[in-house]
């Protein structure tokens, strides 16, 4: 088998990761589509290599800076994008539509907060892609990563593990903050986002590769204390809304209520 390195660069407002082989790379999510030229900017001078080297491009799920560069990442090298065997589109219907620019102005809401100048990052709400996988199977021309499903976040979330060396790219599964561990935004599932970080436990991985805060070797004692502050319930935009009226809508009542004792 082939040698693999891992390589980390730093995408637009993620960590993306390129395992690289003498003769082919895979990169492990399409991120956002500003990455596509940085991206393929190392491969060309920094690794001097052919564009046409990354033979797969996974899509995680399908949020801004997981799936913003596949299809361009397709149309300049040729590569397969890879995904979660869903018969349903993330972003589907109206509903999805409207998430969509949601998810989108968000991305660069998070973009102003680290300091990136704001740039274009419209990608097709739809994925189209060449291999659908599920939990156990091999990517696609590289058998020594392995596909892991870890939805809650959302309904699609796939984790890769390096079988050779127990490595796990988790994509938006835990997010690490300066010092501190968060759950992401959103959880749509609390109870399967649970398992999903149990599964991730019980590989004892030598090292977690996360979107958001790098690699880190994660110990089960932390693992045990991600999954103890995880959030037990839902947590999406449209449960924030609901939350936040129902609480306007209790402090409306108990004012009305002091106002009728006085």
């Amino acid at each position: 088998m082939s040698s693999c390195e891992i390589v980390r660069l730093e995408g637009y407002i993620q960590s993306t990761y390129l395992a690289v082989y003498p003769n082919k790379i895979l990169l492990l999510d399409g991120g956002c589509r500003p990455d596509v030229a940085m991206v393929l900017d190392y491969i060309r001078l920094t690794l001097q290599r052919p564009i046409t080297d990354l033979k797969v491009v996974v899509v995680t799920h399908m949020h801004p800076d997981h799936a913003g560069g596949a299809h361009k990442f397709r149309e300049k090298t040729g590569c397969l994008i890879v995904s979660a065997d869903k018969s349903r589109q993330w972003y589907s219907g109206l509903g999805g539509r409207a998430m969509h620019f949601v998810d989108m102005n968000l991305a660069n809401y998070v973009a102003r907060r680290q300091g990136r100048s704001l740039t274009n990052l419209y990608y097709p709400a739809h994925l189209k892609p060449d291999v659908r996988v599920t939990e156990g199977e091999c990517v696609p021309e590289f058998a020594d990563w392995q596909i892991l499903e870890t939805p809650g976040h959302t309904d699609r979330d796939l984790s890769l593990f390096h079988v050779t060396s127990r490595q796990v790219y988790t994509a938006d599964l835990i997010i690490k903050l300066r010092h501190k561990f968060v759950a992401p935004f959103p959880i749509y599932d609390p109870k399967i986002y649970i398992k999903s970080l149990q599964k991730i436990r019980e590989l004892k991985p030598s090292m977690v590769m996360m979107a958001h805060g790098g690699e880190l070797a994660i110990d089960e004692a932390t693992f045990d204390k991600l999954i103890a502050q995880a959030p037990k319930h839902p947590r999406t935009i449209k449960d924030t809304i609901k939350h936040k009226l129902l609480w306007r809508k209790d402090a409306d009542f108990s004012v009305f209520k002091r106002r009728r004792k006085k």
